[in-house]
């Protein structure tokens, strides 16, 4: 069972802020191969839902409210550690990524850019694709909505 934090830019300790930048880091730029500028000035705007098995970071998502990345509330940076996915912390992370924004942003309409192979793990979440998909930082891509 994952312990979920949620906390504001400023409320983050050096720690957190440390071992999320290097949770995103080992999936996003070493596991998926993708060289790409993750420090983007956006955690700064962002909330920060944070994952932990014994004090330890396993998963993790920042969430914008509507208008700071997309029209809508936003999830992004979705990450679970490589070790930990077979427990299905990914859908612990998100629903308490969703919960967060009706309760923060009273509002249920969230954006995301997913990535196409993790997309029917965004519908089991009730979410629906938008569009075409598009190429981001080399990984293809694809909008969706839950409303």
């Amino acid at each position: 069972m994952l312990k979920i934090q949620t906390k504001t830019f400023k409320q983050l300790t050096t720690d957190e802020l440390y071992a999320i930048l290097q949770l995103r880091s080992e999936i996003f730029v070493v596991e998926q191969d993708c060289v790409y500028q993750d420090l983007d000035y956006k955690d700064q705007k962002a909330l920060h839902v944070m994952g932990f098995k014994n004090k330890k970071l396993v998963a993790y998502t920042r969430i914008f409210k509507p208008g700071d990345y997309f029209e809508n509330a936003s999830i992004g940076r979705v990450v679970v550690i490589t070790n930990e996915r077979k427990y299905r912390y990914g859908y612990d992370i998100m629903n308490a990524s969703i919960e967060a924004i009706k309760n923060y942003y009273d509002t249920e309409t969230i954006k995301i850019s997913a990535q196409v192979y993790l997309k029917q793990f965004y519908t089991n979440l009730g979410f629906k694709a938008v569009g075409e998909e598009y190429l981001e930082d080399g990984i293809p891509h694809i909008g969706m909505i839950k409303n």
